[in-house]
Parts: structure tokens; sequence; C-alpha cells
């Protein structure tokens, strides 16, 4: 297998830990910053604790050539807010013109998002996911710190329409949407997309928050299936949400629950964050900063570094444990 720029690898190469788990899914984000104050991530917005650069087009390209190279075969772009980057018609574009990638998907707020849509269709992108915490203007707006769920929902009526796979991701919280769950369902009805049930994960600086707000989603998979939900299989690109679909409904709903057991028995991705820093899980310490590897077109030295490193990923995470790594809040590598 040969790209122009880079040392060939072998001709199946493949990212392999030692559980056997493969990994072919990069989370990239591309920026901290955020223009939402979401009271389970920033509730006081996004303030910068560093001077670092984000990864830069060239670097991106160099990295997701590697990364293809070791058998990546989707990159979902994330932030904070990846639509914050000027460039990001670019990155998408760098990022699906890969040889070997074969799904390019974003993740966003949907602030601001309905004017780039179809630039970013163009450029390659296939997926979309955006949040919506509340599907009531008042609740959403508590939530987020900003009246915006009519921008987000206009973003996803186009989305449909550009035929981009897209999601809507609703983080579970007790005191502000737990008894919105009749409406998340009744949302995908006529609708050709996946709502995503997320239960709230914790993190460095929201103990408190989570142990008031957790909900549990294993009661509303219960739900699901009583009410005539069939659980689907997972591909092997997908991410971590166990999928249900229904015969009365064009949607599907999806539940990503981290405290469920094997929840990570076939975890499939990586993440590398905004300055580089490669994360072999949500929640772990950053294994190594890859930047030193972007700044030339020579990539073996990357590859087996990459290798060596996947190779002690842990089985599962500790969130069990009450132990949230470095993830101080979830804008800092996207969820």
């Amino acid at each position: 297998m040969r790209t122009i720029g880079l040392t060939p690898v072998n001709d199946h190469p493949t990212l392999t830990d030692g559980f056997g788990r493969r990994f072919n899914y990069l989370r990239l984000s591309i920026t901290e910053a955020c223009n939402f104050r979401c009271n389970y991530c920033l509730p006081e917005g996004y303030c910068p604790d560093t001077k670092e650069q984000p990864l830069t087009v060239d670097e991106i390209r160099r990295l997701v050539s590697t990364m293809s190279q070791l058998g990546t075969r989707k990159i979902r772009i994330t932030g904070g807010e990846p639509t914050l980057r000027k460039d990001l018609v670019e990155i998408v574009e760098v990022c699906a013109s890969t040889p070997g990638i074969e799904q390019v998907a974003l993740t966003s707020n949907g602030y601001r998002l309905a004017q780039q849509l179809p630039d970013l269709a163009k450029a390659g992108l296939t997926a979309l996911n955006l949040s919506a915490d509340s599907l009531d203007p008042r609740s959403f707006q508590t939530i987020t710190g900003h009246d915006k769920l009519t921008a987000v929902l206009n973003a996803l009526d186009l989305s449909t329409k550009l035929g981009l796979k897209t999601k809507l991701n609703s983080v579970l919280m007790q005191s502000f949407n737990a008894n919105e769950i009749s409406n998340f369902v009744r949302f995908v009805k006529d609708r050709p997309i996946s709502l995503r049930l997320i239960e709230l994960m914790r993190t460095n600086d929201n103990a408190e928050f989570y142990q008031q707000q957790h909900v549990s989603a294993t009661g509303i998979r219960d739900t699901l299936i009583n009410q005539g939900w069939l659980a689907q299989n997972r591909s092997q690109l997908a991410g971590p949400a166990e999928e249900f679909t229904h015969a009365d409904y064009t949607g599907s709903i999806g539940l990503i629950m981290p405290y469920s057991k094997n929840f990570c028995a076939d975890c499939n991705r990586l993440r590398i964050a905004a300055n580089g820093n490669l994360h072999l899980c949500l929640f772990n310490e950053a294994n190594s900063n890859i930047r030193r590897y972007l700044g030339h077109d020579e990539n073996s030295a990357f590859v087996d570094h990459l290798q060596q490193v996947v190779l002690g990923k842990w089985q599962g995470h500790q969130l069990e444990n009450n132990y949230s790594g470095t993830t101080s809040q979830l804008a800092m590598l996207g969820g």
C-alpha cells in the first residue's frame, strides 16, 4: 500500500491493542474553544488555559494520511466547537480526499452551522452529529446558555436534505430533560435520523453535578424493547451507541451507556486533541503528543510510535471507580 510522500507500510496495516481490538475510527479535535455554556461541560463558558495553537491543516493532512495507512477508515471532527475554525471546510476536504478514508463526520452544536453545511457537504462531509439536550426552547436555553434550539433544528433538517447521515445527541440529566424521553422518541417518528440518549459522564470538574443529575439509560432500553423496538447490529465503523429501530418509526434511537458492563469490549476509537495529544481513551492521561511527527512527510517513526503506544491501551475505562483521567471537561476532547 503506497501513499505519495509517505513511507509505505505493509499491505494490510492495522492498529491493534493487546486485547485484539482494532482501531479504524479517529476522533480528531480541531479546537478546544466553544461558544456554548452547557451546564454539564462548560457552565462558566470557555476559559482558555493554554497558549498552544491547534493543529494546522498541513499537520492534519500528515496525521490523517498516516492514520489511513494504519487502517483508519472514519474520521470524526470534533471540538470544542469545530465551526469556530475558519478553515473547517478545508479540513473536511483534506480528510475526505485522503485515500482509504471512507467516512468524514462532524460533531457540532449547530449554533452557526446551517450556512456552512452546503460547502461542507461538497467538501466531502458524510455525517453530522448535532446536540439538543432538550426539545423545549426554554430548557434548551437553560442547559446551553443560548436560545438557539431553532437554529439547531434548522441545521438538522438541512443535513437530512443534503443526504448526510444525521444524528441528534441529548445528554440525559435528572432535573433538566429526564421527563422528555417520550418527546425524544416521538421526534424520530417521521425523521430519518438517529436520536442518541447519552448518559452523563463524570469528569474532573463536575463530580457534584454528576451525582445529582446522572440518569441510567438501562430503564430506557428496557422500555424501548417492551414497546417493540429492536436492537441493531453495530457496524465496524460505528460509535458506542446501542441502536434500536421500530417498524412504525422512520428514525432510530441510540443509547450510549458508558457505565454498562463490557462497554469498552469492542472499542474501535482513538482520540487526538487539538494540541496533538494522543488519548487512547476519553478518560485517561494523554499517552503522548504526536505533533513532533507532523512537521515532515517521512512517517516511519510515527507509524512505529503509534503501533507501540496503542499496544498499551487499557482494557476499559475506570469511570466506575470515579477516575476520569485528565478529562477536566468534555469540550477538551469532544466527547
